[in-house]
């Protein structure tokens, strides 16, 4: 006899009842839980509990669950993670008693908590990995990439043209004054006339003026068919041009001293020029600078910067690595970008090698024409008198040592002229330029630089080149290409500084893995 019905379904509760017996043991969630599980981030993340209200979601799990996305899937949005909460069985194991939380308690608990402390986070994790692991921090390799920042392509804002706004403001504002002080002559009253004009002094002017004119700004008249008087036409003026002036200070004001322009959108992005040029018009788009120091694989430090030049960069990203580990590294490894006068200095300084190409330094190594070519100023011989000889043998008197043109980094050169160019087969080709007889030389620069060729040149000078094009190139190549980070998702310096310190987290941890389940099967 057929049964009639059926009392089960394939969705009934069934054992085992422990989620971990579902999980595979070689998950990454295990390696993940046992990280956590040797530092104590209680530090970061303790706060008073709110005395009305619901009570407050656990920091310490919300903390598990979105360094465990970012490391699964590089960056990740607060929906994403959200909804991984409810669907994934690894993060319903992390998450344990407590219920997945909203889109919003996360982003609320980033910008509350992570946003203020997760450079120190970071700094704890890595700590035990690198200690696990064996890092070596004495090499790192660095490099830097720009990310198109969360802003409007065409919401620039240039420093140089505020500037000369300004100026032309100004200058209206002296044909101005000259106008109303012949109105005044004969109060024997006039207003002081400037190059520059504040706005403090702008608005005392206006207050000044509606005293000894007796014009009351309330009765101004405006629209089709008033005439407006002589007194409210100058008083529009100087109120316009004040306001002028307010807008053109607080643009320079934004931009500082190290920048040039920045976006209406996003007032800490910085108009660069991207490797990826969507328009292929060579356009300036908002970004950041993203420095990252390498070590053995792991990111070490990183930085997020305003500058387009990674020049600007090193030295601030040297400071965070002594910051954070306490040391400067021994082997700082970069490309072109970073080899400056300024930077080998700093190097010398606190007892680094310098490993940083500089400019010239492929044309150096490779082009033996250009590197051996007698008529090079730098290979000019030095007699006993300290002056250098020209191919003809003729001598090189010192001049005077000035700064470099366009050179913002202090560097200097020295000037010599050659004591006679008469009738001389050789004075094209010694001084091109157009200070005739004279030489251009910088002594300390040139030798920093044979340094440089010698130190990369060698064998482990190649050994690091090479581990550097691996070790920091393939690190932005798995955050940008595999993990699709390529266009920030905050704004702000310090929304990004947070994007980068959870992706470089997330990377760390990743890598972690990887080793660790590696050394598991080859045990």
């Amino acid at each position: 006899m057929k049964p009639t019905k059926i009392y089960d379904t394939p969705y009934q509760l069934k054992l085992p009842l422990e989620i971990s017996k579902k999980i595979e043991i070689t998950d990454a969630v295990y390696t993940f839980s046992e990280v956590f599980a040797h530092i104590d981030l209680n530090k970061y993340l303790a706060v008073k509990e709110s005395r009305i209200g619901r009570k407050r979601y656990d920091t310490e799990t919300l903390l598990k669950v979105i360094l465990f996305a970012f490391m699964l899937y590089g960056y990740v949005s607060t929906r994403r993670i959200e909804e991984l909460c409810k669907t994934d069985i690894r993060f319903m194991w992390l998450l344990q008693d407590n219920e997945a939380p909203s889109h919003m308690t996360i982003d609320n608990f980033m910008k509350d908590y992570l946003a203020d402390c997760m450079d120190d986070i970071l700094a704890e994790i890595n700590a035990y990995i690198f200690k696990s692991q064996g890092v070596d921090l004495s090499h790192i390799y660095i490099d830097g990439t720009k990310i198109t920042a969360n802003a409007n392509r065409y919401s620039w804002v240039w420093k140089k043209s505020s500037i000369k706004s300004r100026q032309k403001v100004f200058n209206k504002i002296t044909a101005l004054l000259e106008e109303i002080n012949e109105t005044l002559v004969f109060q024997s009253v006039a207003f002081e006339l400037r190059t520059e004009y504040a706005v403090e002094y702008m608005e005392e002017i206006i207050t000044q003026y509606i005293k000894l004119t007796g014009f009351n700004p309330e009765t101004a008249v405006y629209g089709k068919g008033r005439r407006k008087s002589a007194e409210q036409k100058n008083y529009d003026k100087l109120v316009e041009y004040t306001e002028r002036l307010k807008k053109y200070a607080a643009h320079i004001n934004m931009c500082g001293e190290n920048r040039n322009s920045y976006s209406k959108t996003d007032n800490d992005a910085t108009f660069m020029r991207m490797k990826k040029d969507y328009m292929g018009n060579d356009q300036l788009l908002p970004g950041y600078n993203i420095q990252l120091g390498v070590c053995d694989e792991y990111v070490a430090v990183c930085d997020v910067k305003q500058y387009a030049n990674d020049i600007d960069c090193f030295i601030p990203l040297m400071e965070k690595f002594k910051k954070i580990h306490g040391f400067y590294p021994k082997y700082p490894v970069a490309d072109a970008g970073y080899g400056s006068f300024n930077n080998y200095l700093y190097c010398e300084e606190h007892g680094m090698e310098k490993y940083m190409k500089f400019t010239m330094f492929e044309k150096e190594s490779k082009d033996e024409k250009y590197r051996d070519n007698p008529y090079r100023a730098v290979n000019f011989p030095i007699n006993e008198d300290g002056k250098p000889v020209c191919p003809n043998g003729k001598e090189f008197n010192y001049l005077y040592t000035r700064p470099v043109k366009g050179n913002k980094y202090g560097r200097t050169e020295e000037l010599y002229q050659c004591e006679d160019c008469t009738n001389c087969e050789h004075r094209e080709k010694c001084h091109k330029s157009k200070e005739n007889r004279i030489i251009r030389l910088n002594e300390e620069l040139t030798s920093i630089h044979q340094e440089v060729l010698s130190n990369l040149n060698s064998t482990k000078g190649a050994l690091l080149r090479m581990n550097r094009s691996i070790q920091a190139e393939g690190a932005f190549g798995t955050i940008k290409w595999n993990k699709g980070y390529v266009r920030a998702r905050r704004r702000g310096l310090k929304g990004i500084n947070l994007e980068i310190s959870l992706i470089c987290c997330g990377f760390n941890l990743h890598k972690y893995h990887l080793k660790t389940r590696a050394a598991y099967k080859a045990a």
